[in-house]
């Protein structure tokens, strides 16, 4: 399969993520982070895992059980505390940090280089996100920020460490361990901390679980297994753009000309990431006879 053929499939799984924030908003009770994590999570795990019909092996299942916290537990919790309690544009733009953390991880992690080109399209994203969704005077709530800032590092930790951790599984093998194992790891949380919700969420829970989850983070890991990990972080820029293409279709938000030229900056960044990606790597050094 091709290369853009990866890409585009990749890109799907964050297009999607981007109604995450519509359907918080629209569809599900404030107040619940670590509950909606888990059951974005845990149901769509088993369902996969009744799929797939294979469990990790014992020697996977440190590693599987931190993926699923880096990419689900962690990530998802601070996700939805930072969507409860920063304007949408606020908790996007901090999300977005994501793609430069990403560099950083790769290169301690794996090795991978640090090419200008590539840091210089993931500030552009940044950059471009900014104008996309931020407002004047919009409210930095210190634990909202923190948890943005927190959300991002533990996506970037899980995308980095997905790299470098390969089962010999399929794609979807591997986010049914990982969904399961991130569920897991909440339920005693939920259970302590938090209410139970009511029959009405369902439907958005159900998106959440089954196409937010199980479909994308399936093209997500897929990816990730296919592309370098600062091409694919780029890929998660069109998240906020989705956002925003559903606030003006499904809610009737405009776009102001500020906007649109944030969004044709987020989209020149993402494909100036992909050319940074495919740059040639520098040549070893070879010893000179003495």
């Amino acid at each position: 399969m091709s290369r853009t053929t990866d890409l585009i499939l990749t890109a799907l799984a964050p297009a999607i993520w981007g109604s995450t924030y519509y359907v918080t908003t629209e569809f599900l009770p404030q107040g619940y982070p670590v509950t909606l994590a888990v059951l974005r999570a845990l149901p769509a795990g088993l369902l996969l895992l009744l799929l797939v019909r294979q469990l990790p092996p014992r020697a996977w299942l440190g590693r599987v059980f931190l993926l699923g916290a880096f990419n689900f537990a962690i990530f998802w919790v601070l996700l939805f505390i930072a969507a409860y309690r920063l304007p949408g544009g606020v908790a996007a733009t901090l999300g977005a940090t994501q793609a430069l953390i990403v560099l950083g991880l790769a290169r301690l992690a794996l090795g991978s280089p640090v090419r200008p080109l590539a840091v210089l399209a993931a500030l552009a994203g940044l950059g471009g996100v900014a104008l996309l969704l931020l407002r004047p005077g919009a409210a930095l709530d210190p634990l909202g920020v923190a948890a943005g800032l927190g959300g991002a590092v533990s996506m970037a930790a899980g995308t980095v460490f997905s790299r470098k951790w390969q089962p010999p599984v399929p794609p979807l093998t591997f986010t049914a361990w990982q969904l399961t194992a991130g569920g897991l790891l909440l339920v005693p949380v939920a259970l302590l901390s938090e209410p139970a919700l009511s029959a009405g969420n369902i439907g958005g829970l159900l998106y959440l679980g089954l196409i937010g989850a199980a479909l994308t983070y399936m093209l997500w890991f897929r990816g990730v297994a296919r592309i370098e990990p600062g091409a694919v972080a780029m890929l998660g820029m069109m998240s906020p753009v989705t956002a925003v293409l559903l606030g003006w279709v499904l809610l009737g938000q405009a776009l102001s000309p500020v906007q649109m030229t944030g969004a044709a900056t987020v989209l020149a960044s993402v494909w100036l990431g992909q050319r940074a990606a495919r740059g040639k790597l520098p040549r070893p050094l070879r010893a000179r006879p003495a």
